[in-house]
């Protein structure tokens, strides 16, 4: 505990000397919230590049969710032929694979991307990932100005969607284990170049609490709008949220990694091409104009994937999780905006949610969220949330934000979830949304 206290206050004092000459506001668009910092660091570092290791690499590619599996509604299958029953799922498409380089000296690069990673969860390099590493969200955010890891003056932290470029879905969500023993178990973040560990039980902590940092705010909240909220990754259970910023009136602590390079990475440029359809330039794919405007099941939504035609075009497909995630405009939400959290030229049915609001739904993506749960690993599908994260704690409300990536069941009754599933009571809709998706590239 006493290198944590150090670090901190180490920390604390270098920012705020630092921040006597650059406020760091949270404006209502898509941008990173230590602009400022960054470029100010950049302005007085040196044009010498140590051990630099970037790809040449600008725009916003995607990087493939690393699902190879197939499933049913709940479990494992073989993969599906063409026109059978839940063929068009994750696995039968390859995107971007996963390529990392380690360089060495704590840092890895994403050949995809061109972003270069922190490598390790262990930032006060005592050899182990516990609680000591953890940081507020203040602390994190000044953490570039003194953070030279690999010789690099010019890490920043990452944007969500920087963050969520680094997920995998060959992981396995652990909610619902009860024990204690992480041999086995399987993150969603690639552990053959991150150093990672689940949450720290010694310390009280559950295994899931690795929530990792954004410099994305959800804007007004979550809580109806009481809570200061960020966006984060948790790489144990493979989701993003909007998490409050303080926890028992204290502030929540978090992980993170530290980011460098590409710094257009998670920046849309669409295109209206006049036919329904929406070019994103910067990922190379094309989107429907408008969703297919009727909630549906997981395996009824790919089937209208693969079956689809639109302004000419017959190999749409149901995104995956990575793809949906990729066109939300965190600057945007039914309650900030009045619209969905998805750029204007994009239309999105209304529904009236659970707490009886104006409000957009979830969209369904091709990708399961697997669970450890032997018999029942492929339960739940990964939907998007382009309106309010809704969850019953204790009354209806907005507990995830409109960007959150959760998981619903692929079929059922909704209605046997009055009060949600989870901690925070996800609303459970089971009938969700479709916005096809094509490959132009």
């Amino acid at each position: 505990m006493k290198t944590k206290f150090l670090n901190k206050w180490s920390t604390v004092f270098f920012g705020l000397l630092f921040l006597m000459a650059v406020t760091i506001s949270c404006s209502d668009n898509d941008e990173d919230i230590t602009d400022e910092v960054t470029d100010e660091v950049a302005d007085d570092s040196s044009d010498e590049t140590v051990n630099d290791n970037l790809p040449d690499i600008t725009g916003f590619p995607i990087v493939d969710t690393d699902q190879s599996t197939f499933f049913n509604n709940t479990t494992e299958i073989s993969s599906p032929s063409s026109g059978a029953d839940f063929y068009g799922q994750d696995a039968q498409y390859s995107g971007n694979q996963p390529s990392f380089t380690d360089n060495g000296d704590g840092t890895v690069t994403d050949n995809v991307t061109g972003l270069m990673w922190q490598s390790s969860f262990d930032h006060n390099d005592d050899g182990e990932i516990d609680v000591d590493d953890k940081l507020s969200l203040d602390e994190i955010l000044v953490l570039p100005v003194t953070v030279t890891t690999g010789g690099h003056p010019d890490w920043r932290v990452p944007t969500i969607k920087e963050q969520y470029s680094l997920i995998m879905f060959s992981g396995r969500d652990i909610c619902g284990y009860e024990g204690t023993d992480t041999d086995g178990l399987t993150p969603f973040i690639n552990t053959d170049y991150f150093e990672y560990a689940y949450g720290d039980t010694d310390a009280g902590e559950r295994l899931i609490d690795v929530q990792c940092a954004s410099t994305n705010m959800y804007l007004p909240g979550t809580y109806g709008g009481t809570a200061e909220t960020v966006f984060g990754v948790n790489f144990a259970d493979g989701r993003i949220k909007g998490y409050g910023t303080t926890l028992f009136g204290q502030d929540k602590q978090f992980n993170y990694l530290l980011v460098r390079g590409n710094s257009t990475y998670g920046i849309n440029e669409f295109t209206d091409n006049g036919d329904a359809t929406i070019t994103d330039n910067a990922t190379g794919l094309m989107w429907t104009q408008e969703d297919n405007g009727e909630a549906i099941i997981w395996s009824d939504a790919l089937s209208y994937a693969e079956n689809a035609e639109e302004a000419g075009y017959t190999d749409w497909r149901l995104p995956n999780a990575k793809e949906l995630q990729s066109i939300v405009d965190y600057s945007r939400s039914p309650d900030e905006t009045n619209s969905a959290a998805i750029d204007a030229l994009f239309a999105c049915t209304e529904i009236i949610n659970e707490a009886g609001e104006t409000d957009y739904g979830f969209y369904w993506s091709g990708t399961t969220h697997a669970n450890i749960t032997e018999g029942s690993e492929g339960t739940f599908g990964a939907y998007v949330c382009f309106g309010r994260g809704m969850g019953y704690d204790p009354d209806w409300t907005d507990v995830h934000g409109a960007g959150a990536q959760r998981s619903d069941p692929k079929a059922g009754d909704p209605d046997d979830y009055p009060t949600g599933n989870g901690p925070q009571g996800d609303a459970v809709r089971i009938y969700n949304y479709v916005r096809l998706v094509r490959d132009i590239n």
